[in-house]
């Protein structure tokens, strides 16, 4: 994030009334001069920073943590949120976010483990290397990717997209929709949390590939400008379908298995028409990848 987009977007926080944050990322301490700027200025617009994620992937050795530590304490950060599940772990060796956790206790520094539940499901895998998912469910178990999300109480959206599909029973469309007519989207506007991305957008907590400009969210969004995010908040995946196929969609045949996995495949395809600047069309490219 640029200095520019930094002060644009803690201006219009504390415009619209938020005077807190956590900082995550991708991973924030991948650019750690650029994470401690965007703390202190924090400080300057009266927004406090709760807590820093991180995946530790950063934190090989003490004197590498511990002058890191030093430094966000300098800019008013006293804890951090240290990610640590089998999901990470395909990528971070779980050696790491432990580290980080015990440099933190010795030294005083704020800090809690997402989630210390999980823990003791990696207990039977080497804690030193990162590990695939194949040897993943052999140590953790065959099932671990559904449980872990069932534990974190996520979807499966973006690049998990497809994971959902392994297994699932998939539905057609009208049994899908069947009773939904009208049933709108309330989390699309929930301010209790949400996400700012690196270009000042705000992303709806739990519904990855919208992006609107954080000007509109603060201000007032005018009816029309974004028509698929004001179908799917007034009148939900129905709405959606109705705006999807006057545009040309066509459902797939075999079905999905839930409503949010046909939402995502819909503005999918709404996103490669060009038409709708609420949807970030590079977005769904990538999510496909995987």
């Amino acid at each position: 994030m640029t200095e520019d987009a930094m002060d644009k977007t803690y201006a219009l926080l504390r415009e619209g009334g938020c005077h807190s944050v956590h900082i995550g990322g991708g991973e924030p301490f991948l650019n750690f001069e650029g994470l401690l700027t965007l703390c202190e200025k924090g400080m300057r617009y009266g927004v406090l920073v709760d807590y820093v994620e991180t995946n530790a992937s950063w934190a090989t050795d003490e004197d590498t943590i511990k002058r890191k530590l030093s430094a966000l304490k300098k800019a008013r950060v006293d804890t951090l949120c240290i990610s640590i599940d089998p999901y990470h772990a395909e990528y971070v060796p779980y050696a790491n976010p432990l580290r980080l956790a015990e440099v933190c206790q010795k030294v005083g520094f704020g800090f809690f483990l997402w989630q210390q539940r999980f823990v003791n499901m990696l207990r039977n895998t080497d804690p030193h290397t990162a590990h695939t998912r194949a040897a993943l469910e052999k140590t953790v178990g065959k099932n671990y990717v559904s449980d872990t999300a069932s534990a974190y109480g996520i979807r499966f959206g973006g690049r998990a997209v497809q994971i959902e599909m392994e297994n699932a029973t998939c539905k057609p469309v009208d049994e899908l929709l069947k009773g939904g007519t009208g049933k709108r989207c309330d989390g699309l506007v929930d301010t209790g949390h949400f996400h700012v991305d690196m270009y000042n957008r705000f992303i709806p907590p739990g519904c990855t590939g919208f992006v609107i400009p954080m000007e509109d969210v603060v201000r007032g969004i005018p009816d029309g400008k974004y028509p698929v995010f004001e179908a799917s908040y007034t009148g939900g995946t129905a709405a959606l379908y109705e705006l999807a196929k006057a545009e040309g969609f066509i459902a797939d045949a075999a079905g999905y298995a839930t409503r949010c996995q046909l939402c995502f495949f819909m503005r999918k395809y709404l996103s490669e028409t060009g038409k709708f600047a609420e949807l970030d069309a590079e977005f769904f490219v990538e999510a496909m990848r995987y």
